[in-house]
């Protein structure tokens, strides 16, 4: 139903358009439109504050904190109140009905027309927070939640359905609208939003099986006819790697110690920076007691509520989750996006889906035993605000709360410190392309949609991800900021996490390398050749260290293939060259673990050597998988030493000027999105 307290549909519009058009016969509309910095009042209306003072649905003194907030934050009035409990949803919607002389429409009632929805496109319609509702005589209606922007929205729709009349709708509204009419569509999009040409979508399994199997095939009756040739082959391969490998974590080492020794002037911003809405992501899956841990945790995090924007998104079929959140009471800073059934369900998939309701200009990735700083939000968006426009990708650093469980914790702690501590911001720091990890990361949100997102078929998207912004001439930065997960410290569950990753990578590069000479351009030889270092030489030192191993045959004095093969000066260079390769592998590990959280794993760090074994057979479980299994997601449990760890312990408040309250539990109207 119409209530028409704020306004008539079929009188002249409060905004002044004029009459309209016929609607277009048939086909979908592209569109494309900024959302632009917050409006402040527009003149000859009269302000919002004042309309919900005269209905007594708010306090002066309220209504004050909220307008001092509102001007140094990119966000809206109604948002500040409705987060901090100083407004009901119901007295928001009336208040802006009066201020706008605007109609509000009841969408579950009478839902709004399919046909217009698929003709601008139900993508554009989430990200606007309005819906195509009705056409009314030669007028195409349109409900938003944003009648501030319906100016600037105007403008950006299609001039076949124009001109547009606007009604109000809450957002949840329109949300729940939207799904019931067009998710399908949806979470189709979700799942081929990156180009076929750069995703793994149109792997092809069966000649992946017959390439393997010719492979293995050949090295198998290369052995049998010239064993000697064959192995000598593969042994060269596995020392060029490694030589690469070596090089690659030594260079990045040294360009980030000479980045911590050279003391740059701080960067000028030249506007005082407006904090931004940040929408963070949490990919759950099949965890029964994630609701007081999440909001334990989140609820650290100093970043001002009303900017703070979590989207838990879980999948459908995961009931575990889901009734685990559907008992809970959560903050309305805190939604779940539910993600429908389909062909295939990993975590790209489902990010590309939520991306569709996030409200910030930034997002990000959170994992769902995250621990982040709490000053991590604001890091990012200062950084973003200083950075340069190219600069799309910040990756934060992440670390590990357990590694005191046991031996495997301990070297995984190691292992990270080392990767994100010293060779990641080393290989940023060397103009090479960044395959990013898995969480803590933030996008300028226009940036990431323009690349196409996640590829939904990859089980390593975040690699793929960074890989793909690079092509495009976009940077990736690491940002000074820690997030403390799980160590994953049980045997079994490590190989097959690491096969995961593996895999990932293997496909990644075969994705990217379909075109060789197409990334060569885009890339530039110093960045393609970094790709090869990291792509195919962590995976063939994955899969070529038992032959590396077999040289503790020589160094033994016992037989080796390659003895033969080899003066007294190569023997002598190869035993150097491994030699360095430890000292290499000793220092970076050291000076990664150096600070007062991690000093205690400094006597741990030579015992790698004992570690590394593991990821040879995640290394051949990964390629066998490639071929069996290419999009399999094998899940990492979470949450299983949050208890002896103390993780788990009641959140510390952030400062805020009034305390956030819980929004009142509220029916659902529709199964996907609460």
């Amino acid at each position: 139903m119409i209530s028409d307290e704020g306004g008539r549909i079929d009188g002249a519009a409060a905004d002044g358009t004029p009459g309209l058009a016929g609607l277009a016969a048939s086909g979908r509309v592209g569109i494309t439109a900024r959302r632009a910095r917050t409006p402040r009042p527009v003149s000859g209306r009269r302000p919002l504050g004042r309309i919900l003072l005269d209905h007594g649905a708010v306090t002066p003194g309220d209504l004050t904190t909220a307008l001092a907030l509102r001007e140094r934050e990119d966000v809206r009035l109604g948002d500040i109140l409705l987060t901090h409990g100083w407004v009901s949803e119901a007295a928001l919607m009336a208040a802006l009905a009066e201020q706008w002389q605007a109609a509000r429409v009841d969408l579950a009632a009478e839902p709004p027309d399919p046909r217009l929805i698929d003709a601008l496109g139900p993508e554009l319609c989430l990200k606007e927070a309005m819906v195509p509702w009705r056409r009314i005589g030669a007028t195409t209606v349109i409900a938003t939640a944003r009648p501030e922007e319906f100016t600037r929205l105007r403008g950006a729709l299609p001039v076949e359905f124009a001109p547009y009349r606007m009604v109000l709708a809450p957002e949840r509204a329109v949300h729940d609208a939207l799904l019931s009419r067009r998710q399908t569509a949806l979470i189709r999009r979700a799942e081929c939003r990156v180009a076929a040409t750069e995703s793994c979508r149109s792997h092809d399994g069966e000649r992946a099986a017959r390439l393997a199997l010719g492979a293995m095939a050949g090295i198998a009756l290369g052995l049998l006819l010239a064993p000697m040739a064959v192995f000598a082959v593969l042994f060269a391969w596995a020392i060029a790697t490694l030589v690469l490998t070596m090089a690659l974590k030594l260079l990045a080492w040294l360009a980030e110690l000479h980045r911590l020794a050279t003391t740059l002037p701080p960067a000028q911003v030249t506007a005082p920076i407006r904090l931004p809405v940040i929408s963070m992501m949490v990919p759950l899956f099949r965890e029964h007691d994630i609701a007081e841990r999440l909001v334990d945790r989140l609820g650290r995090l100093t970043y001002p509520r009303e900017l703070l924007d979590v989207l838990l998104v879980v999948e459908e079929g995961d009931w575990t989750t889901r009734d685990a959140l559907a008992g809970a009471t959560l903050p309305r800073w805190l939604r779940v996006v539910t993600v429908p059934d389909g062909p295939i369900r990993t975590k790209p998939r489902a990010l590309n889906f939520a991306l569709n309701f996030c409200r910030g200009s930034i997002v990000g990735v959170w994992d769902a035993e995250d621990m982040p700083d709490p000053d991590q939000l604001h890091a990012a968006a200062r950084r973003f605000a200083e950075a340069p426009p190219d600069v799309a990708c910040l990756q934060g650093v992440l670390d590990y709360y357990n590694p005191r469980t046991n031996w495997l914790a301990r070297c995984f702690t190691v292992e990270y410190a080392v990767w994100f501590r010293a060779v990641l911001p080393g290989v940023a720091r060397l103009g090479l392309a960044v395959p990013l990890g898995g969480t803590t990361l933030f996008f300028r949100r226009d940036l990431l949609e323009a690349v196409g997102a996640w590829d939904a078929f990859n089980v390593t998207e975040d690699a793929d991800l960074g890989i793909r912004l690079a092509r495009r001439g976009l940077r990736t930065e690491l940002l000074a900021t820690v997030t403390r997960e799980e160590a994953n410290c049980r045997p079994l569950p490590w190989v097959k996490q690491r096969s995961r990753w593996l895999k990932g990578y293997a496909m990644t590069w075969g994705v990217h390398m379909r075109t060789p000479g197409q990334l060569w351009r885009e890339l530039g030889a110093w960045r393609f050749l970094g790709l090869q270092v990291m792509f195919l030489g962590a995976l063939s030192q994955y899969l070529l260290a038992p032959v590396l191993w077999s040289c503790w045959l020589i160094f033994l004095g016992l037989w080796h293939p390659v003895r033969d093969l080899l003066s007294a000066g190569s023997e002598t260079a190869l035993q150097a060259l491994f030699s360095l390769a430890e000292i290499v592998n000793l220092a970076v590990g050291i000076w990664a673990v150096r600070g007062p959280r991690h000093r205690h794993l400094l006597p741990w760090v030579p015992t790698l050597h004992f570690y590394f074994p593991l990821g040879a057979l995640a290394g051949w479980k990964a390629i066998y998988e490639v071929v069996t299994r290419p999009f399999y997601w094998d899940k990492t449990a979470h949450g299983l030493f949050d208890a002896l760890h103390g993780v788990a312990a009641p959140a510390t408040p952030a400062p805020a000027l009034a305390p956030a309250t819980a929004e009142p539990a509220r029916p659902p109207r529709a199964p996907q999105i609460d």
